[in-house]
């Protein structure tokens, strides 16, 4: 299963096709009467596979409303293209529930796309807490938490512990190990996902959240970013470009390219979603065995990572209510939940997982993602989120390939926010 970008890889994106939603005279976040029946779920790549089996379960249970699978595009910014192109032919729209990037909440709620859900009819309180202020906008649940996700510090400890280090806990202790024990090694230094796309607005927010600051306030209605702080972190991403412990090559990497670099034992840290310690771990992986995990610095100690995940939201022309409700509930039932981390390697939602000792001992990084999900952010909340995603994208690619000045390319940030926010 395959949602790349941004919220990153990990994150899957479902489109639950149920055939209609609102029925005449129902409330918001009350489904109508009735409204079983067969539903079609579409998604980005499955890259696992895990997800087809997980809808045989249900078929076998649900006769009347079994579920068929359809696949979208396995970009982020196509899948949501796709979405938005067939969300605004209203009636005729084929998707009525839909597994969203968390990000994309506000944009959906705000254009009336989604409809308010109902909190009691979800275990909510058996979530991790930051995850379900993604579902929300405007003080309502507009979709319920499906798969989180939180950005990783990935690093070779083989390398460290032969060199006697322990891994980053700063900005300045990792671009020191990068400039120095990666060449010895035959290494490059860092990289994250620095195309020009959606895995880029996460690493540029990571590195100001990082440095203390922000990009918007009051969900997308004030600009922050001209401070101190984004200056500082845009100016770490541009400077380890500048000075070669990022490659110039990671410019073009999303998360998979990164990842394969890593894997392929060509680099000594990488920042990505916990999908990619699976991979680097896997059979016929060159560093399996030789890698470890801890959160992303910062300039002086642990930093943020942006919150990423996708969440189940439901079109506002859906006709079968009940059988969305009853499916959402379905996925992130304890026991699907348990099954996208074992069959996906997918980050679940349910508190409790991360704790389970033998899931720990299979996927040794959960309390360290734990940590980092419950410090994370969200990326910054706007109902214009497509076009805020894109200024940051282009202005800090810019920064990165020495095009711009980290406090031009801030200022111009600044003014380029403002002009979308103001539309």
């Amino acid at each position: 299963m395959r949602w790349i970008h941004a919220a990153g890889r990990g994150l899957l994106v479902l489109v639950v096709v149920l055939t209609g939603y609102v029925a005449a005279g129902a409330q918001a976040g009350e489904p109508p009467e009735g409204g079983r029946g067969p539903l079609t779920l579409a998604t980005a790549g499955d890259l696992t596979g895990y997800l087809g089996p997980l809808l045989e379960g249900w078929n076998r249970t649900h006769p009347g409303e079994k579920v068929t699978l359809v696949e979208l595009p396995d970009s982020a910014d196509e899948t949501q293209a796709q979405m938005v192109t067939d969300l605004r032919d209203g009636d005729r729209s084929r998707f009525d529930v839909l597994n969203i990037d968390v990000n994309w909440t506000p944009e959906f709620a705000a254009a009336g796309w989604i409809r308010p859900l109902p909190r009691d009819r979800f275990p909510l309180k058996t979530f991790l807490q930051p995850v379900v202020d993604t579902a929300t906008y405007d003080g309502q649940l507009y979709a319920v938490p499906y798969v989180t996700n939180a950005g990783l510090l990935l690093y070779r400890k083989d390398v460290l512990a032969e060199e006697g280090v322990a891994p980053p806990r700063t900005w300045a202790e990792l671009e020191r190990y990068a400039k120095t024990i990666a060449p010895k090694h035959g290494l490059d230094g860092y990289a994250g996902q620095f195309l020009p796309y959606e895995g880029l607005t996460v690493n540029a927010a990571e590195a100001v959240y990082s440095a203390g600051g922000s990009i918007l306030g009051d969900e997308g209605e004030r600009v922050t970013v001209d401070s101190a702080a984004a200056r500082e972190g845009i100016g770490f991403l541009a400077r380890g470009v500048r000075e070669g412990w990022i490659p110039r090559e990671a410019l073009t990497y999303k998360e998979e390219e990164s990842k394969q670099a890593f894997q392929d034992g060509r680099l000594l840290f990488l920042r990505n979603w916990p999908y990619a310690y699976v991979g680097a771990s896997a059979p016929g992986s060159k560093v399996a065995g030789k890698i470890g995990a801890v959160p992303l610095p910062g300039p002086d100690g642990p930093g943020t990572s942006v919150l990423g995940g996708s969440n189940l939201a439901v079109s506002a022309h859906a006709r079968h209510p009940d059988s969305a409700a009853r499916l959402i509930a379905y996925l992130t039932s304890e026991r699907v939940q348990r099954q996208v981390l074992t069959r996906g390697a997918l980050p679940p939602v349910r508190a409790d997982l991360y704790q389970d000792p033998a899931l720990i001992r299979r996927f040794p990084y959960l309390p360290t993602l734990r940590t980092s999900v419950l410090a994370a952010e969200p990326r910054p909340k706007s109902p214009r989120y497509d076009q805020v995603s894109l200024v940051v994208q282009a202005v800090v690619h810019d920064a990165m390939a020495g095009q711009q000045a980290p406090a031009a390319a801030v200022r111009r940030l600044a003014r380029e926010l403002a002009a979308v926010s103001h539309r």
